[in-house]
């Protein structure tokens, strides 16, 4: 019955696709692609027909998954102390140190709390019989759980009746259960989210999870080791002990002195913090040894062996080519598998049999005897398909999707009542994987059939969810977040203000003064050489290829923003998401919309943007980081356009009063870069004395100010509007 009605509303989600998927994008909930060496951002695409899996079925699955992970869990402590299993024949030795995951840098630690794998990402698969199959364990840095949980709160507020009437399990308490698990594996300090950079392909997962565990949002360059102690070093350079990491970079990239020397993205002695135990490390670096594709075929084994359990959930069936008997199997029924690669991820090296022509399989065959261990097989496993809303004609339409169920472990395990449920774009197409096209659907678990839709003895666990938008200290925001805080004040003054002084020449090119646009062009330092007045509306507004653009001022304050996530929240990084979207959108319409004063969305979205800056639970310094920048920007740009002094006055009790905010504190060097320019620029502007009330602040940012190198010059760079421009 209650599934019924959930299928029955969830069917409602369908009419309210276009919203939730304008949410989504405004939110800038993305996921990153490498395509022909190139990163493309774009948008995760989101399918409103839910995965709805029964109490009871679930139930079932969730015993399935704690003594799966349970399992795994145990055979990592094994191998990387006693190795009992090895010495009992159960997992050959040859399987477990030729594992590429197989790290003997770690041999012997024992991690805080005796958790290796914090975060286990369980991918299966649902027979067309109604039976679910493991098809792969993931326990290093399995992601995907940020999009259910973000897609789950927009469709809470979409359709409100649908969630008062159906009782679906609450998923809002995974970051709870993160923050929880890492707080007990905690040394002690503050808990950070590693994250190799911008353009990884999940960066919007690692920002939005720092933001919802108040974890600290860091990159490796903002992390030191000092006495076996590893330290978050801030914008003035001070050194914060840090307890627990949250990683999200391979071990081969994440400590260049014990793994790959060749990485320039690790943190140099971090393996020997760890090894120490001063610092806990989630999940655990060596977990690779457990997910293996070729280790996953003794999971079964490794459950009986540790647990004195039969498998509650199916492995698929499968072949190992090291093994003679398998190897012979393989080959002879070659065009029937599934073949993959054990060294690949994310759906690639995966191989159907069926999909090839007899001198692909004999070369395919070829591989596999040159190299048995590199390569398993399996059974193909004819596996359901799900309801998704074709995007081309609104038809609902059969597709492939599996689940990834997460389960986290800390000082108790839990297994989170959602998952990723993913689908193939291609019809028939059996992979699914984020990184191969495909797209997302929330999963709703429903919750028990009784009068309050709750279990007898189970707690309500999300009453007491971490807040949203936590306070951020200035204290912990690193050097180049300060750069950004300022550049990002810049470039949203750039944008609103130069659309708003762009209007009046723009009223007296219509009133028939041809060339009126010219003056304006003058005083940003613009060509002025332009055919006609609609080629400079083009380039100064669209162009995302001119530094001067519009265009390009707001896909910089974009770029600055994003890094900020967790210190700026998800709610208001927002209005630079819109402002960035109704750019691109009027850019790609500009040839036929004379509708020039569309542009004031921008304008709005940014008055929106500071508006709540203003109004947040952020320190009142690192709000003022953003707002020197911007009123330092609005006065470069008031002098440029000539403005009289009294309009001036304004910007400089603004400016006065948030640099008063920061007294005493030490300033990045940007602040006395910028405002020294802007001196000089000054007296051959006509403003002898704003010049002078200018030069006391010189002076103190100058004796405060800290030099740094910027790890990312290209996204932090000062506006173009001449040459010279710091």
């Amino acid at each position: 019955m209650i599934e019924s009605a959930a299928r029955k509303l969830a069917k409602e989600l369908v009419s309210r696709r276009e919203e939730i998927n304008r949410e989504l994008s405004r939110n800038g909930v993305r996921f990153g692609v490498y395509k022909d060496g190139e990163y493309h951002d774009r948008l995760f695409p989101y399918d409103p027909v839910p995965r709805i899996i029964e109490s009871d079925e679930f139930d079932r699955l969730e015993a399935g998954l704690k003594q799966r992970v349970q399992a795994l869990n145990a055979y990592l402590r094994d191998i990387y102390s006693d190795k009992q299993i090895i010495h009992d024949g159960v997992v050959p030795e040859e399987f477990v140190y030729t594992s590429a995951g197989y790290y003997p840098q770690v041999n012997g630690v024992t991690p805080p709390g005796g958790v290796f794998a914090h975060i286990a990402g369980e991918d299966l698969v649902q027979g067309e019989d109604g039976r679910w199959w493991v098809l792969e364990d993931n326990l290093r840095i399995p992601s995907g759980a940020s999009y259910p949980l973000f897609a789950r709160d927009i469709e809470r507020r979409i359709n409100p009746r649908l969630f008062r009437d159906v009782h679906v399990r609450d998923n809002r308490d995974y970051s709870r259960l993160l923050r929880k698990a890492m707080d007990f594996v905690s040394t002690g300090g503050i808990a950070v989210v590693l994250s190799p950079g911008r353009y990884n392909s999940a960066f919007f997962e690692h920002a939005y999870l720092a933001e919802q565990t108040g974890a600290t949002l860091a990159f490796p360059e903002d992390l030191e080791v000092v006495d076996n102690r590893l330290f978050f070093l801030d914008y003035a350079g001070n050194r914060h002990r840090v307890g627990v990491v949250y990683r999200r970079l391979s071990d081969d990239y994440l400590d260049p002195f014990a793994f790959n020397p060749d990485s320039v993205i690790g943190v140099p002695g971090l393996l020997s913090a760890y090894r120490a135990g001063n610092v806990s490390i989630v999940n655990a670096p060596g977990n690779g040894a457990a997910d293996d594709k070729a280790i996953y075929y003794f999971a079964p084994q490794m459950i009986r062996y540790y647990l004195g359990e039969e498998p509650i959930l199916n492995n698929a069936p499968t072949y190992m080519p090291m093994f003679g008997k398998d190897r012979a199997e393989v080959l002879d029924r070659l065009g029937e598998l599934v073949i993959k690669d054990v060294a690949e991820a994310g759906g690639y090296g995966v191989v159907f049999g069926s999909d090839l022509d007899k001198s692909e399989r004999e070369d395919l065959a070829d591989r596999i005897k040159a190299e048995p261990r590199r390569f398993i097989a399996q059974e193909v496993i004819q596996f359901r398909d799900l309801e998704v809303v074709d995007t081309a004609t609104g038809d609902t339409v059969p597709r492939k999707a599996d689940l990834r169920a997460f389960v986290l472990t800390g000082q108790n395990m839990h297994v989170w009542y959602s998952g990723l449920t993913r689908y193939s774009s291609v019809p028939g197409q059996m992979i699914v994987n984020s990184s191969q096209g495909g797209g997302f659907k929330d999963t709703w678990v429903l919750a028990p059939d009784t009068k309050d839709g709750m279990r007898a003895g189970e707690e309500i666990t999300s009453v007491n969810l971490i807040p949203q938008v936590r306070k951020h200290a200035l204290q912990l925001v690193t050097a180049s977040k300060a750069d950004n805080l300022y550049w990002l004040g810049r470039y949203t003054e750039r944008a609103f203000t130069t659309l708003v002084q762009f209007y009046p020449f723009y009223d007296r090119v219509m009133d028939e003064d041809a060339d009126a646009f010219r003056p304006f062009a003058h005083a940003l330092d613009l060509p002025e050489d332009f055919e006609d007045f609609d080629a400079f509306i083009e380039s100064f507004l669209y162009d995302g290829n001119n530094p001067d653009s519009v265009r390009s001022a707001i896909v910089c304050a974009f770029n600055n923003a994003v890094i900020l996530r967790p210190e700026l929240s998800s709610r208001l990084l927002q209005y630079i998401e819109l402002a960035l979207t109704n750019i691109t959108d009027a850019a790609e319409r500009s040839a036929n919309d004379g509708d020039i004063y569309a542009q004031r969305d921008v304008a709005d979205n940014m008055l929106a943007f500071w508006g709540g800056i203003e109004n947040s639970s952020a320190d009142k310094e690192l709000k003022a980081f953003i707002f020197v920048g911007k009123y330092l920007e609005r006065i470069d740009l008031y002098t440029r356009f000539h403005m009289p002094d009294d309009e001036l006055d304004v910007s400089l009790r603004n400016l006065e009063a948030y640099a008063h905010l920061l007294d005493g504190l030490p300033l990045p060097q940007c602040f006395a870069d910028g405002l020294n320019w802007l001196l000089a620029q000054l007296p051959q502007r006509g403003y002898d004395r704003l010049t002078a009330k200018l030069r006391a602040f010189l002076d103190d940012f100058r004796k405060r100010s800290i030099m740094h190198d910027s790890a990312e010059k290209g996204t932090l760079s000062a506006m173009n509007m001449d040459a010279h421009r710091p």
